[in-house]
């Protein structure tokens, strides 16, 4: 479960920052090239509901993996400018902070093999 929602949270941030990118886009066409709204309508349904689902899943990422209050908020606050959420992202998954407590990962954040599970080889040269 735990594993699901860091998961979540990785594929909501990254969502989050494309739907800002088409919602500025459809407002860029909206009020400079066309003025036809449609891609206000489409892209900002979606990037509300993805705000709405980044702003949950950081609250619920920052109590289970116990991050610092200040980490919770800069996490808030990456919701709110264009492509932020990119960047706390990629510098959260760096320091740690989106891997399961008491699991070793590799620096691509997948699991270590389990030391005493495995059988070691030994290659001769």
């Amino acid at each position: 479960m735990r594993r699901a929602v860091l998961s979540l949270f990785t594929i909501v941030a990254i969502a989050e920052a494309f739907s800002w990118t088409g919602l500025l886009i459809g407002m860029f066409f909206k009020y400079v090239v066309v003025g036809n709204e449609i891609g206000v309508k489409i892209f900002g349904p979606i990037h509300g509901a993805l705000f709405t689902a980044y702003v949950v899943l950081t609250l619920a990422v920052a109590v289970r993996n116990r991050w610092h209050w200040t980490t919770a908020l800069v996490g808030l606050i990456c919701s709110i400018p264009p492509l932020a959420t990119l960047v706390f992202e990629r510098w959260a998954r760096r320091r740690g902070l989106l891997r399961e407590r008491g699991v070793a990962e590799t620096p691509e954040g997948l699991p270590l093999p389990s030391e005493t599970g495995g059988s070691a080889t030994h290659e001769s040269a």
